[in-house]
């Protein structure tokens, strides 16, 4: 059976007595640092489809009673899931809007109706076009119109919203700064509809999506924090990670107008819905030994050890009995034996996590190595979702796999078109357009006259939310091809060994792509079946600011299903890497491969291959460091991490985890 990707992340302890979720008493008990009633689900398509069934089930008590049913719906990944699950149910089970009532919460301002990144277009595309709800129903923000019309544009919505007896239910999503709606950090919980400035934060992280941050509006129309909490219920979802640290803030923090969510502490109905990823920094995921007796097994004392050791700033070997009581660990003590027997216990654990030999190390004793002696050499597939992303996260892990003689092949499973700026395709286009004026031979054929005019024109017209050319996204995909096949060059992988897969999903041209499909799903099989790989390493790192690694290791994941039960398959191994957006915890770590000074500046230098990335690249989200500052800063921290807690010093250590799919 697949283990959970989600509850491996978060890893949470079981409690004594499991049945809290059922019994009032003891849910209040565990939950008693969470102000917001708070629901964590396996998956974003379970929480997803528990607020789409809360969803339907008003709409037809409503419907029962003859009266309308009010949504405010947001926009964004948080909620996707949520509307394709109201568009199966009216498809499949008669599910209809017709006597439903939806106010967008959010837009852009100013921004065109029909524009790529406009939320309005966004609702109706995913959902709205969708089911049958009927037009005179729909009030969309108007961005639109002369700022002088906005005021009044927004007591209409307030009133609107009043006459039709208030929204039922207010879906939310909740962005890095906390906002709610697009009501930034500093927003009064008395503020209603209106048009505001956006945080410089928001405005960054928008930036993918309007092909630089300059493109991104300053201002927007967003439903007040008082519009929002007089909705009879409240919902918000949130998935990954990357919310995690915010959503302790807003559940478990203070209520604070720098962080808006944490408003929602006052709703009579309001819930958290979301993923064990994302709830990884609430206290009964990260400390629940505080909270009440757990049950402990060894992930959990390793975990709550290594909590402990960095709390108190002690390497392992140096905790003692009084740290382990005086920090809400006192029952480990009596259950397990003294603080010495498990500190050895748990140091020795970490300790077998390290590794030079990723591969193996041939007539070694593996019995304490993360990974075996045979068979020796391997197949390895290094799978990576854009074409630097195995450079970035796990390169020095891959030069020391070929330096150690496997067979390692390298599969980019999207071509990263988007990602690279009309500049360099003009820098590409002049460069081939000297070549085919100063060499005679070259086999440039005349069409790339009318290519090139084509392709001139439309930069010099185009607009920030246009799709791209076909000829140009071939032209972009080629410039990442380039790259990736320069930072292999480098690594010394086989040419032949070079995989671009392009997987279909990917394929819009824009910045939404589309779900992950069976033909994504073949792709990689057919690569794996070829292979027949002792090792898959898959990106694990699933904060990238659009979502594409996770498609593509959910992708990875269905094709290891399909191929499981094949013999071969028992003896693949999958490690799961991280780098580019976040790191693995430290009592995740399943396997640490330390890397030298040499080799982090030769991890440095097949970054800088991809040329198209550096120096500002599209997709940089929050972070204005460049990709391979980001990797060293989190690979050095993760050995200083390791030095702190008793292990020997490295100068910088790439950390995996392995998924157990059999």
């Amino acid at each position: 059976m697949i283990r959970n990707f989600d509850e491996k992340l978060a890893n949470p302890g079981k409690f004594k007595n499991d049945a809290y979720h059922n019994d009032p008493y003891l849910r209040a008990l565990i939950t008693r640092n969470e102000r917001i009633p708070t629901w964590i689900y396996d998956s974003s398509s379970e929480g997803s489809c528990a607020v789409a069934r809360e969803i339907s089930d008003t709409i037809r008590m409503k419907q029962e009673k003859g009266e309308i049913c009010v949504l405010g719906l947001a926009v964004g990944s948080a909620p996707v899931d949520v509307y394709s699950e109201l568009i199966r149910m009216h498809h499949n089970e008669g599910l209809s809007f017709s006597n439903v009532v939806v106010f967008g919460v959010m837009e852009y301002y100013p921004i065109r109706p029909d524009a790529l990144q406009s939320f309005n277009r966004n609702i109706r595309e995913r959902f709205i076009q969708h089911v049958d709800l009927r037009d005179e129903n729909i009030y969309y923000l108007d961005s639109t119109l002369e700022q002088s019309q906005i005021y009044s544009h927004c007591q209409w919505i307030e009133r609107k919203i009043e006459e039709l007896g208030g929204i039922d239910i207010q879906v939310l999503g909740i962005g890095t700064t906390g906002h709610i709606g697009l009501n930034e950090p500093g927003s009064s919980a008395n503020s209603l509809t209106r048009l505001v400035s956006l945080d410089d934060v928001t405005r960054t992280e928008a930036a993918s999506h309007f092909f630089g941050k300059d493109n991104v509006p300053q201002k927007a129309i967003t439903l007040g924090i008082q519009t929002i909490m007089k909705a009879s219920k409240i919902r918000l979802l949130a998935w990954g990670e990357g919310k995690a640290s915010i959503l302790a803030r807003a559940i478990e923090g203070d209520i604070s107008d720098e962080v808006p969510a944490s408003i929602l502490q006052n709703h009579t109905d309001v819930q958290c819905v979301i993923d064990m990823a994302a709830a990884a920094d609430l206290t009964r995921i990260q400390t629940p030994w505080l909270l009440d007796s757990v049950v402990w097994t060894d992930r959990l004392i390793r975990k709550a050890v290594l909590w402990l050791s960095i709390k108190v700033n002690k390497p392992i070997l140096k905790l003692t009995d009084r740290d382990y009581s005086d920090n809400g660990m006192g029952d480990l003590i009596t259950e397990k034996g003294g603080s010495y027997s498990i500190n050895i216990k748990v140091f020795n654990d970490l300790q077998h996590t390290i590794t030079g030999w990723p591969g193996g190390k041939p007539n070694a004793d593996d019995t304490n190595r993360p990974e075996r002696k045979e068979p020796f050499p391997k197949r390895v597939i290094i799978f990576s979702p854009h074409p630097d992303d195995d450079v970035i996260s796990m390169g020095g892990t891959m030069l020391r796999l070929v330096d150690q003689g496997h067979d390692v092949h390298v599969a980019y499973q999207v071509s990263g078109n988007i990602a690279v700026s009309d500049a360099d395709v003009l820098r590409y286009l002049d460069f081939l357009r000297d070549f085919k004026e100063r060499v005679e031979t070259s086999d440039i054929t005349d069409d790339f006259d009318a290519m090139d005019k084509k392709i001139r024109t439309f930069f010099s017209e185009k607009r920030h939310d246009a799709v791209d050319l076909k000829e140009i996204r071939q032209i972009k995909g080629l410039i990442r091809v380039g790259e990736a096949k320069a930072a292999c060059r480098y690594a010394n992988v086989k040419s032949d060994n070079v995989h671009f897969l392009n997987m279909p999903f990917y394929e819009t041209g824009g910045v939404e792509k589309q779900p992950i499909g069976d033909a994504d799903i073949k792709i990689i099989a057919d690569l794996i079946r070829q292979v027949k790989p002792h090792q898959i390493y898959a990106a694990g790192d699933l904060s990238d600011p659009h979502g594409t690694h996770r498609v593509c290791l959910d992708a990875i994941f269905a094709a290891i299903d399909l191929l499981k039960n094949e013999a071969w398959m028992q003896e693949c191994w999958v490690w799961l890497y991280r780098g580019a957006w976040h790191e693995w915890d430290i009592h995740q770590v399943e396997m640490a491969v330390p890397i030298s000074p040499d080799e982090l500046m030769r991890k440095r230098n097949a970054i800088f291959k991809h040329q198209s990335q550096k120096d500002g690249a599209m997709f940089m989200g929050g972070d204005n460091r460049e990709f391979w500052q980001r990797a060293e800063e989190r690979n050095r921290g993760t050995a200083k991490l390791y030095d702190e807690l008793g292990m020997a010093e490295y100068e910088a250590v790439e950390a995996f985890v392995r998924y157990e799919f059999l």
